[in-house]
C-alpha cells in the first residue's frame, strides 16, 4: 500500500506570518494644500501686497486691494492678476512634497550601500548563520532590511519545520516576501501624484494667467487708444509673463524632482527583487 503524505497546504495555511501592518497616517495629503493655498495668498497679499512696495497704495482694497506703481522687479509680480497667489501656493506645494518625499525615502534607503549589504546577508546565509543576516537587517534600518528581515525570520522558521518539502517552504519564504514587499511600496510611492500632477498643472495655469493679463493688457488698448495706452499695454505684457515665469519654474522643480524620486525607488525595489531572490536560492541550495 502506497505510503500517503501529510497535506501539506493545510500545515502552510497555519503558518501565520510575520509581516504586520504598518500604520502610517497622511494627514500631510490634504493639511499641506489648504496651508499652502492660504500661505501662498498670504505672500501675495502681506508680502508682494505691501503698501510699502508702491508708490500709490490702496490702502482699503480688502481682499484684492489695487495698488499702483511698484516698486522693485519682484514687487512688479503683484499685478500678474488672481492666477499669482495660486502659482505661489502651487510652488509652496511643490517645496513642501519634495521635502516630505525627501524625508521618507532617504529613511527607506536605511544605512549603506544596498548591494554591500545584500552581499553580507549572502555571506551569513552561506554560513548558515541566520540570525548574523538579521543582525545585518537591523543594522541596515531601510525598506529592503525590513523586506529581508520579514523574509529571515520565515527562512529560520522554515529550516525546523519538518511536514513541508523544500520547494513549499521555499514558497512560504517568498510569500513572506512579497507580503512584506506589499507593505513597503505603497510608503514610496506615497504623495509623489502631487509631483506629477502639479509639473503638468503648473505650467498650465502660468499661461492661464498670461492670457488673461493679456486679455485686460488689449482691453484697455481698445478703450484708450494713443501713445499712453501703448506704454500701458507693455507694462501689462511685462507683468502677465510673470505668470508664464513661475509657472514654468515651478514644473521644472516638479518634474525634476519627481524624476529623481522615482530613480531612487526603482533602485530600493531594484534591491528588494534582489534580497527576496537571495533568500529563496540560498535555501534551495542549502536546506534540499
Amino acid at each position: 500500500m502506497a505510503e500517503t503524505r501529510p497535506v501539506a497546504t493545510a500545515t502552510a495555511a497555519k503558518s501565520s506570518t510575520s509581516v504586520q501592518p504598518k500604520k502610517r497616517s497622511n494627514s500631510i495629503s490634504w493639511i499641506a494644500p489648504l496651508v499652502c493655498i492660504f500661505g501662498g495668498y498670504a505672500l501675495w497679499r502681506w508680502g508682494l501686497g505691501n503698501p510699502s512696495n508702491f508708490t500709490h497704495p490702496d490702502l482699503s482694497g480688502g481682499f484684492w486691494p489695487k495698488h499702483k506703481g511698484p516698486v522693485g522687479g519682484l514687487v512688479k509680480m503683484y499685478d500678474g492678476g488672481i492666477i499669482v497667489p495660486i502659482l505661489i501656493a502651487v510652488f509652496l506645494m511643490v517645496v513642501t512634497f519634495v521635502i516630505e518625499r525627501l524625508l521618507t525615502i532617504m529613511k527607506a534607503t536605511g544605512t549603506g550601500n544596498i548591494a554591500e549589504f545584500i552581499r553580507k546577508v549572502q555571506y551569513h546565509l552561506a554560513n548558515k548563520n541566520v540570525d548574523q543576516a538579521i543582525s545585518e537587517c537591523d543594522r541596515q534600518k531601510g525598506s529592503v532590511g525590513n523586506v529581508m528581515k520579514a523574509g529571515l525570520r520565515k527562512y529560520k522558521e522554515m529550516i525546523s519545520n519538518t511536514e513541508l518539502d523544500t520547494e513549499q517552504k521555499v514558497l512560504a519564504i517568498q510569500k513572506e516576501v512579497e507580503e512584506a514587499t506589499a507593505l513597503e511600496l505603497p510608503m514610496l510611492e506615497k504623495n509623489l501624484v502631487f509631483l506629477s500632477t502639479i509639473a503638468s498643472v503648473a505650467t498650465l495655469l502660468g499661461l492661464l494667467g498670461t492670457v488673461l493679463g493679456m486679455i485686460t493688457s488689449f482691453s484697455a488698448l481698445a478703450a484708450e487708444g494713443g501713445g499712453g495706452a501703448a506704454a500701458e499695454l507693455s507694462r501689462g505684457i511685462s507683468e502677465a509673463l510673470y505668470n508664464t515665469a513661475l509657472g514654468i519654474g515651478t514644473s521644472a522643480i516638479a518634474i525634476i524632482m519627481y524624476n529623481i524620486f522615482t530613480t531612487k525607488i526603482d533602485g530600493i525595489t531594484y534591491g528588494i527583487d534582489e534580497s527576496g531572490f537571495t533568500l529563496t536560492q540560498s535555501f534551495a541550495s542549502l536546506y534540499k
